[in-house]
């Protein structure tokens, strides 16, 4: 899945690692880092995420940053509860649109494995007409 802001792959490979630092807001990158926690499993549904400080202990972020992350994740629908109290798992976040442009590169490559495959059987024929062209040669 893709971040529709920074275009980043989430769940992060790296569950650890800290936020990267791109054009995209602190609070979308944190509230993306838990779409795809939520959506990998490892905050199921009706499961509590973890306490306010403790992400911004996790991320190196502000309290500021922590909560509209999860106003975010609240106004989408996929948590409940309040920051400070309690913030529950609600339903798994649904897959971010891919953007024009991502469709436009998928669409290139696609394009171009065509091409490739193309390209790879002509050459297994021309390939084989050289084998049955030096057999010939040879065996005459």
């Amino acid at each position: 899945m893709w971040c529709t802001m920074c275009l980043r792959r989430w769940p992060l490979d790296d569950p650890e690692a800290e936020l990267a630092t791109t054009g995209c807001p602190k609070y979308l990158q944190l509230a993306d880092d838990l779409r795809g926690r939520i959506a990998a499993g490892t905050y199921p549904v009706g499961s509590p995420l973890p306490s306010t400080s403790r992400l911004m202990s996790e991320h190196d972020v502000s309290v500021t940053v922590v909560r509209d992350a999860l106003k975010e994740l609240k106004r989408d629908g996929v948590v409940a509860g309040q920051p400070g109290k309690a913030v529950y798992v609600e339903q798994v976040p649904d897959a971010p649109a891919p953007t024009p442009d991502y469709a436009g590169v998928m669409r290139q490559i696609e394009d171009l494995r065509g091409a490739v495959e193309s390209v790879a059987e002509r050459l297994a024929a021309v390939e084989d007409a050289v084998r049955a062209d030096r057999s010939r040669s040879t065996g005459s």
